[in-house]
């Protein structure tokens, strides 16, 4: 079964694969980003062990390096992901200062997305580590139940928990205008941190 086409070495190769066959190391990382680069949505590491025939450890530490290759590869809650940049559609982002409670998490997410935005990261000052930045890439109230839901599943706790409740988003979207009306929706609900006080 014919899985992919990628290019190795600027010359096009057929990568034939199957369930006895293995791929390794770099043929490998380039199967994993030819999947990546050509997929529309979010893909589990273990769909990539899957498809790779191999474990889910090795697809972590593939995509660790990768990244260390300057991939845009983001891990979310929904899978991997690879981020391409638009060049026909200007996006506008903007970040944002919010608190609420872990219970509030999910209204402020969905406040989000029900206007058209994307929440690509959250952000805290940790007073011992520094910024710590942690992608989210939800775009819709699917994908913000999935996250909630593997929050809860996995027992983890939110980022912002580190600095009681307070941390930064970036928020993306295709006009301004739905930044502009997520910040007054925000502020109206009393996440919205005013930065001028």
């Amino acid at each position: 079964m014919v899985e992919s086409l990628y290019n190795k070495d600027s010359r096009r190769e057929s990568i034939f694969l199957t369930a006895e066959k293995k791929l390794f190391g770099e043929d490998r990382r380039q199967f994993l980003l030819n999947i990546l680069m050509t997929s529309n949505s979010p893909i589990t590491g273990a769909d990539l062990a899957n498809k790779a025939n191999v474990s889910r450890q090795v697809i972590v530490n593939d995509m660790t390096l990768l990244k260390a290759k300057n991939e845009p590869i983001v891990a979310t809650s929904q899978g991997y992901i690879y981020l391409r940049h638009a060049h026909d559609n200007q996006l506008f982002e903007k970040t944002i200062a919010c608190f609420h409670t872990p219970e509030q998490a999910e209204e402020e997410l969905n406040l989000i997305v029900d206007h058209g935005v994307t929440v690509k990261d959250v952000k805290i000052e940790h007073p011992v580590y520094g910024d710590l930045t942690a992608s989210i890439m939800v775009s819709n109230r699917k994908d913000v139940k999935q996250f909630i839901s593997k929050v809860k599943d996995t027992q983890a706790v939110y980022l912002s928990n580190l600095t009681h409740g307070v941390h930064i988003h970036t928020i993306v979207a295709k006009e301004e205008a739905q930044l502009h009306k997520v910040e007054e929706e925000l502020k109206h609900a009393g996440y919205l941190i005013n930065v001028q006080e």
